[in-house]
């Protein structure tokens, strides 16, 4: 391409007009692309996956090892996790409602639910059941003891 772009310039500068074939290229361009003026590349391609020796094995990685629950620092890797805020909700019962009933609430109006007073609150973190307990008073304040803890199994279904 820079040896017609120098031959074209040549030509010019001696007042001739570079010749332009049927294709719109000028000779020295359609010399290029004649089909047996370029490089085989399939051929070089060949050549290479003919001469390239690979050698492969399998990664090997080492265990992990519970026991270090360190950082490069020394600190608890779970450590920055600490101040974290989740939602946690109680959830003292459930029941359904027709909008027409809903819409006729009043003050003093009493919602039946679904649970018994003698069965467990349930006690969800981040909508995650993790715990079941049962309604204190302490000093004019509600709480919950924790009664019943969920299996470990059963609070990391999803994480898997």
């Amino acid at each position: 391409m820079a040896e017609e772009n120098v031959q074209n310039q040549d030509e010019l500068n001696n007042g001739q007009t570079p010749e332009v074939n049927e294709a719109g290229t000028t000779d020295a361009n359609a010399e290029a692309n004649v089909p047996g003026n370029e490089p085989d590349q399939a051929a070089d391609f060949q050549n290479v996956d003919q001469e390239a020796n690979v050698d492969a094995a399998v990664a090997e990685f080492p265990a992990f090892d519970d026991s270090k629950k360190k950082s490069v620092a020394g600190d608890d890797k779970l450590e920055f996790l600490k101040d974290l805020q989740l939602n946690v909700y109680i959830e003292l019962g459930r029941t359904k409602m027709q909008i027409k009933d809903i819409l006729e609430l009043e003050r003093g109006y009493v919602i039946e639910l679904e649970k018994l007073a003698s069965e467990p609150v349930d006690i969800f973190v981040n909508n995650k059941k993790i715990a079941e307990g049962e309604v204190v008073v302490i000093d004019k304040h509600f709480g919950i003891r924790i009664t019943n803890l969920v299996d470990a199994s059963e609070r990391l279904k999803g994480f898997e």
